[in-house]
């Protein structure tokens, strides 16, 4: 893995939309920008999110998900899928959760970026296509995309793709990170060996911490929007 292709750019601002009897506000309804975009350390220029606990901030600046990952969801759909299906800002071919690791830094046009933590998937997916597991399905095919926080701003344009200015020495990929917040939740070895990685987000940071002290974080509200 070294150079990634920007498939799309994506960016959209909150709207109000109705989900389970209830008005909730969502920004994962972007579309693709061809012109230039600012990447600043919180957002491309345009872009918004709604839920800030659980998107945005400085350590999920950026969203992004592989194309190659379409096909799969087009078969589970039954649905053709356009960019930003998932709310990405950054739909990418060549780098995929399997290879990308916490902690590996990119060159993203004038911008430099890092890898910070796998992508969580929310109920949002469920407002998108009317499919309440589809934020679980998600989580456990571990095709999740990953977030890159902003190192150095800049002009960033789909033609630019990314390329890896360096690896990361621990070599914890955003799958491995994934298998075990998800799905091995008891390995205390697999939970010590990621937080080692100092550049790991402070969210991810702080639910592993509690796990390997006996606590576990519920992710109802995050998977179903309900409390």
């Amino acid at each position: 893995m070294g150079q990634g292709e920007i498939i799309s750019i994506n960016v959209g601002k909150p709207v109000q939309v109705q989900f389970n009897k209830k008005e909730v506000s969502t920004g994962i309804f972007k579309m693709p920008s061809d012109e230039p975009l600012f990447l600043s350390w919180l957002n491309f220029e345009g872009d918004g999110q709604a839920d800030l606990v659980h998107h945005g901030g400085r350590e999920k600046a950026v969203c992004v998900y592989p194309y190659e990952h379409y096909p799969y969801w087009e078969r589970e759909l039954d649905r053709a899928l356009g960019h930003s299906a998932f709310g990405e800002n950054l739909t990418t071919r060549g780098l995929l959760e399997t290879e990308v690791c916490i902690g590996d830094i990119f060159q993203l046009g004038e911008a430099v970026v890092q890898v910070s933590q796998p992508r969580q998937p929310c109920f949002k997916l469920s407002v998108k296509y009317g499919a309440p597991d589809m934020p679980l399905k998600v989580q456990e095919t571990g095709y999740t995309g990953f977030y890159f926080r902003v190192l150095q701003e800049g002009l960033v344009s789909k033609a630019d793709g990314l390329q890896i200015i360096d690896r990361h020495s621990k070599a914890i990929t955003v799958s491995y990170a994934n298998q075990i917040m998800h799905r091995d939740k008891d390995n205390l070895e697999g939970i010590a060996r990621i937080l080692e990685v100092e550049e790991l987000s402070d969210n991810w940071r702080k639910t592993l911490t509690k796990r390997l002290e006996g606590s576990e974080t519920d992710t109802k509200e995050r998977l179903t929007g309900e409390r």
